[in-house]
């Protein structure tokens, strides 16, 4: 089993409030989706793995069997061309589970009128493979969020 750390602190909210249909209806994975606390601050490595793709608003860390890992910050923020984001790691870099990737203002992307939901998505995980830790409510940045059954 693969435990799936909570990038953000705030509250779980699931997918299906996500305002995007890709995310909200699970064509890019299972997973669920955190509303941030309205303050700046670091998202962390869900897992520990590699950072294979890094975006300021997202970014995938694939870790132990090729499990990715995707976290996306907030809708449409890709067109905010990484204002309001810090990139704290490199493309190709380990990260431990819990580590800084990316620092970001999620007041900034809701005060420019965007949704700051925060998407983390298991990548190819085949369904009944994730369950939530937190269905929803409160959660803290770092503690689990979502179980990965290991033979899926």
């Amino acid at each position: 089993m693969t435990t799936v750390l909570a990038p953000v602190t705030g509250s779980v909210v699931g997918l299906a409030a996500v305002p995007d249909p890709v995310f909200a209806e699970g064509l890019v994975g299972p997973g669920t989706a955190i509303d941030p606390v309205r303050r700046p601050g670091r998202v962390l490595a869900p897992i520990a793995g590699v950072i294979r793709k890094l975006h300021p608003h997202a970014y995938v860390v694939v870790g132990a069997g090729g499990r990715g890992v995707l976290v996306h910050l907030g809708v449409d923020t890709v067109q905010l061309h990484g204002e309001g984001f810090r990139l704290l790691v490199a493309e190709g870099r380990p990260v431990r589970a819990g580590a800084p990737v990316v620092a970001w203002d999620p007041a900034m992307v809701e005060a420019g009128g965007r949704s700051p939901l925060c998407a983390v998505i298991a990548l190819d995980a085949p369904p009944g493979a994730v369950r939530p830790l937190v269905a929803a409510g409160p959660v803290r940045a770092g503690t689990g969020l979502l179980s990965w059954d290991a033979g899926c």
